[in-house]
């Protein structure tokens, strides 16, 4: 038998990329919360791809976009940090846009990628193009995209991949197989992800705010777990979460909590369903809300919702 290899990768590239429904399909569960919205992914969520002579441990970072917040500024500071500690970078490119500007016989990088690909660059790691969304583009159109980046690194290898559809996944691991250095396994064979389950509730809860709220209410929202008692998980089958959602404008609560709390009810009821499968047990969920003013600028309120600052 050929030699075990063993990894981190980062999941990189540009916000609504597909990376967290990639980091999904390679572990073929739920992990990082999903949405049409840009900027879904704030922190580095870690999942763990094993496989036969391989196992991969998988970083989704934050999409990296033009930063005008200090919450922004260091969600891209994130992401460029774990390109710097990893062993092997897998770049997800939205087929669909760059295939647009194929047609259109633009370029199909612009000054935001080529400072992704200077930063890349420097750390010297190995690099594979995953060009995504293959579901939703003609054929035709992949080579012209796939080569527009070889002109500008040199990629390991490029896999076209259908992350909602699970084509090309199969094909994405060989290439991680390939290219992570010999080791050991860095985690037993039935760990799947290094995050803790509050650190889940918390994400599971904020993408229900995701969908059900519109304009800059998911963007003003952190979530924080109050109170995680799982004493009754063994004898009664149930775990009682406290959390709260903070938002920065007592406007912004009051669309949060909805008329008659009506809002904040259907934000429960769809977090409290998926937690019972997450936890694999009754969950009895309490939301409340308060404000954090202007959390997104200070550093107090990015240290609330995690992000420490120098």
């Amino acid at each position: 038998m050929s030699e075990f290899k063993c990894g981190y990768v980062a999941l990189i590239g540009r916000s609504n990329a597909g990376k967290s429904t990639l980091l999904n399909g390679l572990l073929g569960t739920k992990l990082a919360i999903t949405s049409s919205k840009p900027q879904t992914t704030r922190d580095r969520i870690v999942g763990i791809c094993n496989a036969p002579g391989v196992q991969a441990v998988l970083v989704d970072t934050p999409g990296i976009h033009r930063a005008w917040t200090q919450l922004n500024r260091a969600m891209v500071g994130r992401a460029i940090e774990v390109i710097r500690e990893v062993d092997l970078v897998c770049w997800v490119v939205d087929l669909s846009v760059r295939a647009s500007r194929v047609e259109a016989g633009r370029e199909v990088l612009d000054d935001q990628d080529d400072e992704i690909v200077r930063v890349v660059r420097e750390a010297g790691r190995p690099v594979i193009l995953v060009v995504n969304k293959l579901d939703v583009v003609p054929s035709p159109l992949v080579l012209p995209v796939i080569d527009a980046w070889r002109t500008r690194l040199d990629l390991s290898a490029a896999v076209p991949t259908s992350a909602l559809t699970g084509d090309g996944l199969p094909v994405l691991v060989d290439e991680l197989r390939l290219h992570l250095p010999v080791s050991e396994p860095l985690f037993p064979e039935d760990h799947w992800a290094q995050v803790t389950e509050r650190f889940l509730v918390a994400e599971i809860v904020r993408e229900k705010v995701f969908h059900l709220t519109e304009q800059e209410i998911p963007y003003s929202t952190f979530v924080e777990v109050e109170r995680f008692d799982e004493s009754g998980r063994d004898s009664e089958g149930i775990v009682r979460i406290y959390a709260r959602i903070a938002v920065e404008r007592s406007s912004q609560k009051g669309i949060v909590i909805g008329r008659g709390g009506e809002m904040l009810k259907r934000i429960g009821t769809l977090a409290r369903k998926e937690l019972q499968e997450v936890l694999g047990c009754r969950v009895y969920l309490e939301l409340f809300v308060n404000v954090e003013k202007d959390w997104t600028k200070s550093a107090r309120g990015l240290r609330r919702a995690g992000f420490e600052q120098d």
